[in-house]
């Protein structure tokens, strides 16, 4: 481990025991990662940023591993990040684990009425300085790392503790530190679950409307393609584009000429044994029963309902403003749908959304309030 200031280039398993050990020292430690998944599957880790407080550890991962991590994030220890989500599917892949007790900066700041805050504009806000700009598109992966990309990697982490406390006590202060705790893990909830590659079809926005035949076959090729992908290491639209799992589910060929002339299915990748599999696929899909999981689209509104949805959605958006939330952490259009379906995966049917705006709404349904306009702004009133 060499120092440069109070930043530390991690390389070797000893420099990253003292990082975990420093960790252990403080209650709170913030983390950020740069990796690249453009032509991969799988992320590829380039770096990790930890700020343990009294300074900041650039853990390189292209020499040592970071596994022993694991059992530090599976510790009490709060873990500071910004738009974590990403980063927490890397460390899942490198680490085999996730922290388990995190505060997302971009997240808590929706709950102070920011709208999605970039890193650098809660730097702007609370701090009053700027980001260096310029290298987050830079070749992570290449050595050495030039000043100007360590600048830039250790600016994400450096005042993140900081940035964190003016958080946590303008939450702590309004009420709404339980409000974000339960969002944190309602994340790391999501983080922890298994992708299914045979639910992959459910990701291509088209085959929802496919109908019985077709969206077999699409379930069997978008979870044959998955899996393909992830044998090589590839995105999976270098194996098949979205577009061509579609067309081949609706045309559903069942000669290789009539699978070569479906849209999308490039010859050159496509033809041997691959060809083979492809038409295989069809065949079997076309006797598969595959339905739409139960979800937010799976159900129709009632249509006497749908006036309701888009007074509810006018009046979210004026509470959220008037709260200081941002307006998708309150509840969205499709929370609303839900909510009127009865259905509990509604947000707005749960935890302190039930509360703060999930009750209002029943009893505006119920006729026991009502909406107005009171200096031009929508308020609802009990009756």
């Amino acid at each position: 481990m060499s120092n440069i200031g109070n930043v530390r280039l991690v390389t070797d398993d000893d420099g990253l025991s003292e990082v975990i050990e420093q960790c252990y020292e403080t209650d709170t430690y913030a983390l950020d990662t740069e990796f690249h998944r453009e032509k991969t599957y799988y992320p590829k880790l380039a770096l990790m940023q930890i700020n343990f407080g009294s300074g900041v550890a650039l853990i390189d991962p292209t020499v040592i591993s970071v596994r022993p991590l694991e059992q530090l994030f599976n510790s009490d220890r709060i873990v500071v990040m910004h738009a974590c989500v990403q980063d927490l599917e890397v460390l899942q892949r490198y680490c085999k684990a996730i922290p388990q007790r995190i505060f997302d900066t971009q997240i808590a700041a929706g709950f102070l009425g920011l709208r999605t805050p970039s890193l650098s504009a809660l730097h702007e806000k609370y701090l009053k300085k700027k980001l260096p700009k310029g290298e987050r598109l830079t070749d992570w992966l290449r050595r050495p790392l030039s000043n100007r990309q360590i600048d830039y990697a250790v600016s994400d982490v450096a005042d993140l503790l900081e940035i964190y406390k003016m958080l946590l006590s303008e939450l702590t202060r309004r009420g709404r530190l339980n409000w974000a705790e339960d969002e944190f893990e309602i994340v790391t909830a999501r983080a922890n679950e298994m992708k299914s590659p045979n639910q992959a079809w459910i990701r291509i926005k088209e085959t929802r409307h496919l109908g019985g035949q077709a969206r077999g076959v699409a379930q069997q090729i978008a979870e044959w393609r998955e899996v393909e992908a992830q044998s090589l290491d590839v995105p999976v639209r270098f194996v098949l584009s979205d577009m061509a799992v579609v067309s081949i589910s609706q045309r559903l060929p069942e000669t290789l000429d009539q699978l070569l002339s479906v849209r999308g299915v490039d010859r050159r990748q496509f033809k041997d044994k691959r060809a083979a599999k492809l038409l295989e696929l069809v065949a079997n899909g076309k006797s598969k029963k595959v339905r739409v999981p139960k979800d937010k689209n799976n159900k129709q509104l009632d249509p006497s309902l749908r006036p309701a949805v888009a007074l509810i959605a006018a009046w979210l958006a004026q509470f959220a403003k008037d709260s200081d939330l941002d307006p998708s952490l309150l509840g969205t259009r499709a929370d609303i749908e839900l909510l009127l379906r009865k259905d509990d995966q509604s947000r707005l049917s749960q935890g302190w959304r039930k509360a703060y705006v999930g009750e209002p709404i029943r009893k505006l349904l119920e006729g026991s309030a009502s909406l107005a306009f009171v200096d031009g702004r929508l308020q609802m009133e009990d009756r």
